[in-house]
C-alpha cells in the first residue's frame, strides 16, 4: 500500500511543477478527495449508502470537491486545485487530469431510469478549468478539453476540444504524442480563431481611418480653393 501511495505521488508531482516533496503533496485537497472516495466508494459497493455519503459530505467540506461514492475512478486520478463535481455513474481512466473548476455532469433521462448520465473520461484525459462535460458521453484516450469549453457530445481520441459548445482543433503528431500536456490545450498560438479576427478588424479600422483622412484633405482644399476664388472676384 505505501509503495502504491508514493507511485501515485509521483505520478501527481510529474504533471504539477509546484511541489518540492511527496509530504507537500500530501496536502493537496485533491489528493484528499481522492482518497475519501476511495472509502465512499467502498461502502456504496457494499449497499451502505448512507454512510457513503456521510463520507462524500465530509469530504466535500474540506476539500471543496464533491465525488460522488458510485463514481468509478482509475489509478492515478490528478485534480488540480478543487471545486470540481463529479457525477454518480461517472468512469475515468487511468492518469486523468483535472482542473479546477470542471463539472462532470449528468442530464436527465428522458425515460425516467437514473441509467448512465454522466460522462466516460478514458485513459491519460486532461480537462482544462472550468469546463463542463455534460452528458453520458466518452471523452477518448489522450483527448484534451480546453478551459471554460462545453462538451456535450463523445471526443474522439487525441483531439483537442475548445470553446462553447466545444469544437474540435487538429493536433500536430508529435504534439499528440507527448505523455502529458498541461492544461489540456497544447496550442503555441492562441486556439480560438479571435486573433484573425482581431487583425482582420485593425486592417479594416486602418483602411477607413485612411478614407476619412483623405476625405478630409480634399474637404481641406476645396474650403481652401473656395476661399481664393472669392478673393479673385
Amino acid at each position: 500500500m505505501f509503495e502504491r501511495l508514493v507511485k501515485y505521488l509521483d505520478s501527481v508531482r510529474e504533471r504539477d511543477p509546484a511541489p518540492r516533496s511527496r509530504w507537500e503533496i500530501l496536502l493537496y485537497p485533491g489528493v484528499w478527495a481522492l482518497a475519501f472516495h476511495r472509502v465512499a466508494h467502498w461502502l456504496f459497493k457494499g449497499n451502505l449508502f448512507f454512510l457513503a455519503r456521510m463520507v462524500n459530505h465530509f469530504s466535500r467540506f474540506l476539500t471543496a470537491i464533491d465525488i460522488h461514492p458510485g463514481a468509478r475512478i482509475g489509478k492515478n486520478f490528478f485534480i488540480d486545485h478543487g471545486f470540481t463535481v463529479i457525477g454518480e455513474t461517472a468512469e475515468i481512466g487511468d492518469n486523468v487530469t483535472i482542473y479546477q473548476c470542471v463539472t462532470l455532469g449528468g442530464t436527465n433521462p428522458t425515460n425516467g431510469k437514473a441509467g448512465k448520465r454522466h460522462p466516460t473520461l478514458e485513459d491519460n484525459v486532461i480537462i482544462g478549468s472550468g469546463a463542463q462535460i455534460i452528458g453520458p458521453i466518452t471523452i477518448g484516450e489522450r483527448a484534451r478539453v480546453g478551459a471554460n469549453a462545453v462538451v456535450t457530445d463523445d471526443v474522439p481520441e487525441g483531439a483537442t476540444m475548445i470553446g462553447l459548445k466545444a469544437r474540435s482543433t487538429l493536433v500536430p503528431a508529435e504534439t499528440w504524442m507527448r505523455e502529458f500536456i498541461p492544461y489540456g490545450t497544447p496550442c503555441d498560438e492562441p486556439c480560438e480563431p479571435t486573433g484573425q479576427r482581431i487583425e482582420m478588424l485593425e486592417a479594416q479600422l486602418a483602411e477607413l481611418k485612411a478614407q476619412l483622412d483623405a476625405l478630409q484633405s480634399a474637404g481641406g482644399e476645396d474650403v481652401t480653393v473656395s476661399k481664393r476664388s472669392g478673393t479673385d472676384s
